[in-house]
């Protein structure tokens, strides 16, 4: 066997095939993020252009107009003001310890609406008469003797010195009566200044102090009141307006008006103009008008806000006495399809509403269906404009 050649064992190795090379970490795909990106921008954009964007419009409100406003020269805004107003106070000083209005109390010339504390002012007022009444008695001893000198003076039993003692004593006694008097009305005088009395009939607008605090003449410490109430004639109302420059001469006195109040805008009340103030604001460039109500209502109330319609001579007693109708201006409305319609704006969107026309009124048209008082209506739509619009007002 040593003989024997050795076996070749390198031929026995088992063959392999070489291994694949191992594979790198696998990239992401951002181009399809860049893709899917770039379709949500241009996505959002069309829909922002399609439902977001807004068209400006010139919006007028639908309201009540009289016909009789219809031939107004000019309208003008103001308030109710009570040309007939006092700050009652007290001309003397002292507690507050009697109050007997409220807000709304109808008073009458003279009354007796707060008092002040009078303890001692009662306590001068008796002490002053008391002076008076020892005055007086002193007058009648001094009139005795100066009588009975007189008549000892003519039997020569007095002498003419006894006498003038006796004129100059009366005499005396007689100025002090006029100074008792003068204490005596001054007394009641300084318990008058404790009364706060009503200077003249009218109605208790507010009241400014209470029992309790110190009530002083023009509020001389901060710890005191001035005014007790505040009242005012509610016959003497009247609208106050301003009447640009330019418009002032087509105002004149007595020109007859028609009042419309905020508060009340269903009414309208008949007036004139009362009184042209002869002077203007420099900063407004307007002159005060008051306008005078025909009649009185007891709704009308001071500060309240009103329109005043200056009227022209040829208005109608038919228009003056004609009801109110709701109006737009003729150029709100428009034709669609053979049907009237008005764009409204609700929410900033415009809804397309048809609507029944009846008078015109100058400048505006009656509408007796379709619209409510208040709504904000399209005025001059353009032609193109649909209902389901985003739009912004002007």
């Amino acid at each position: 066997m040593s003989n024997q050649e050795k076996p070749d064992i390198t031929s026995l190795r088992i063959p392999r095939d070489p291994l694949p090379q191992e594979a790198g970490p696998r990239k992401f795909p951002w181009s399809i993020v860049v893709i899917i990106i770039l379709l949500a921008l241009i996505g959002g954009t069309w829909m922002f252009m399609r439902g977001g964007q807004t068209a400006a419009v010139d919006v007028v409100t639908a309201s009540m107009t009289f016909p009789s406003q219809v031939n107004a020269v000019l309208t003008a805004n103001g308030y109710v003001v009570a040309q007939r107003k006092a700050a009652v106070a007290s001309k003397g000083m002292g507690r507050l310890v009697y109050l007997g209005v409220e807000e709304g109390d109808h008073v009458r010339t003279g009354e007796i609406i707060a008092r002040l504390e009078d303890g001692d002012v009662i306590a001068q007022l008796a002490r002053a008469r008391a002076n008076l009444a020892m005055a007086m008695a002193d007058s009648t001893d001094a009139q005795s003797t100066f009588e009975r000198a007189m008549k000892l003076y003519d039997s020569k039993l007095v002498s003419q010195a006894d006498l003038d003692g006796a004129r100059a004593r009366q005499a005396r006694v007689m100025a002090g009566i006029i100074s008792a008097r003068a204490s005596v009305q001054e007394a009641e005088v300084g318990l008058e200044n404790t009364r706060i009395r009503a200077p003249f009939d009218g109605t208790v607008l507010t009241k400014t102090a209470d029992v309790g605090e110190v009530v002083a003449p023009f509020a001389s410490s901060a710890s005191s009141r001035g005014a007790v109430v505040t009242i005012a004639d509610m016959a003497s109302l009247q609208v106050e307006a301003d009447v640009s420059e330019s418009n002032i001469p087509r105002v004149e006195v007595g020109r007859p008006c028609e009042i419309t109040l905020d508060a009340y805008p269903e009414k309208r009340y008949k007036g004139y103009v009362h009184k042209i103030v002869p002077t203007a604001d420099r900063a407004k460039a307007t002159v005060l008008t008051k306008v005078a109500f025909a009649e009185r209502d007891s709704r009308v109330l001071p500060e309240m806000s009103a329109k005043v319609a200056f009227l022209s001579e040829e208005s109608s007693a038919a228009a003056s006495s004609a009801p109110a109708k709701l109006t737009v201006p003729q150029s709100a409305v428009t034709e669609r399809h053979g049907t009237q319609v008005v764009f409204v704006v609700r929410d900033g969107t415009i809804f397309e509403t048809a609507v029944a026309t009846g008078e015109r009124l100058g400048s505006l048209i009656e509408v007796t269906s379709g619209l409510r008082t208040g709504d904000a209506v399209v005025n001059r739509p353009a032609a193109d404009l649909t209902g389901g619009t985003k739009v912004k007002t002007q």
